[in-house]
């Protein structure tokens, strides 16, 4: 089985009393997801960080249209990429709530912490934020 990222969206949740634990299996098949991600971020590998998204999957960032499909997330990971030609991720933590889902759907919320040296003589960039993720778990 494998794990996919569906998308990234900020949830409502208007029943919290109905929201479950995965099953330990899955809580695990997520961790693993996560430690891929943000292995491929720290290398700001943008190859790898694309194998865990789901063809549709939809991305949802501050101040930008959504990012619909897969190619369209490529797409805009590349222009961000380019724009830092010689920049070198410093730091990158992930850190992540334990997953609340139903069979093979889960979401979960994240931390994230990134510190990128930029070329030049600029100073680097330090940025944090919320990343909430909702989970898919296909069959391989």
């Amino acid at each position: 089985m494998r794990v996919l990222l569906v998308a990234l969206f900020f949830l409502t949740i208007t029943d919290v009393s109905s929201a479950q634990a995965v099953s330990s299996g899955f809580q695990t098949e997520i961790t693993a997801f996560n430690r891929r991600l943000e292995d491929a971020t720290k290398r700001m590998n943008n190859a790898d960080v694309m194998s865990l998204w789901a063809d549709e999957g939809i991305s949802l960032l501050p101040s930008t249209n959504p990012l619909v499909g897969k190619a369209a997330i490529a797409a805009f990971l590349d222009r961000v990429t380019a724009q830092l030609q010689n920049a070198k991720m410093e730091k990158f933590e992930l850190q992540c709530s334990p997953a609340e889902g139903d069979g093979n759907w889960a979401s979960e919320w994240c931390d994230e912490h990134q510190v990128v040296s930029l070329p030049g003589g600029k100073p680097p960039f330090d940025g944090r934020g919320g990343v909430p993720d909702l989970l898919c778990r296909w069959m391989s």
